[in-house]
């Protein structure tokens, strides 16, 4: 997968992922328009995932 589709109610997820990973914060899931996989990025660095990894996550959500 060349890109993850954020599928659904986006507050939804962030709130699926907060659960999950308590380190991350609202801050974490802020990006302007555009930067979505900047976002993406610095979530996955944050939790230690490799790229393909956190794509299953959120898949999974």
């Amino acid at each position: 997968m060349n890109q993850t589709e954020l599928k659904g109610n986006w507050n939804e997820q962030k709130g699926k992922l907060k659960q999950a990973y308590a380190t991350l914060t609202d801050d974490d899931f802020l990006f302007e328009e555009g930067k979505k996989d900047e976002m993406l990025g610095r979530l996955q660095i944050k939790l230690g995932k490799t790229k393909e990894e956190f794509h299953k996550i959120i898949e999974g959500l």
